[in-house]
């Protein structure tokens, strides 16, 4: 039997949570919006630009959203990541999802929402953030 094979240099060992981490966010994000009333048009909706993790519709305005989930460990902030790059990305994403998208509600308004999400290691919500017009 071999020994275990040590992690390259600059990589850490422990095990990425990162993806369970954000479908759990998006997760009580999408629970809060339907809470709220809004409709979900789509969730994780892809385009030929990437991934838009919630597109929601409150009977005027097709709302996309930008959810950003962490482990609450004291470490850095949701919205450390939210950059503009990203929202940049966001919103190329959404013109995409508009355009491909025949079968939605027409809108009379479009709007860029962010979502934090704070979970603690049992994946139970410590806080949730919403921010309308974010972007």
């Amino acid at each position: 039997m071999s020994a275990p094979q040590p992690s390259p240099p600059g990589r850490d060992p422990r095990p990425d949570h990162r993806p369970g981490v954000g479908r759990l966010g998006e997760r009580f994000a999408r629970e809060h919006l339907e809470r709220l009333g809004y409709v979900v048009l789509a969730e994780r909706a892809r385009t030929r630009w990437g991934e838009i993790d919630l597109v929601v519709h409150d009977g005027r305005t097709i709302v996309f959203c930008e959810v950003k989930a962490r482990i609450a460990r004291g470490g850095a902030a949701p919205w450390a990541s939210l950059h503009d790059r990203k929202r940049r990305q966001v919103r190329r994403l959404a013109a995409a999802w508009l355009s491909e998208t025949t079968d939605r509600p027409t809108g009379r308004d479009v709007r860029f929402d962010a979502v934090g999400v704070l979970v603690d290691e049992a994946g139970r919500l410590v806080r949730l953030d919403h921010i309308e017009a974010a972007f």
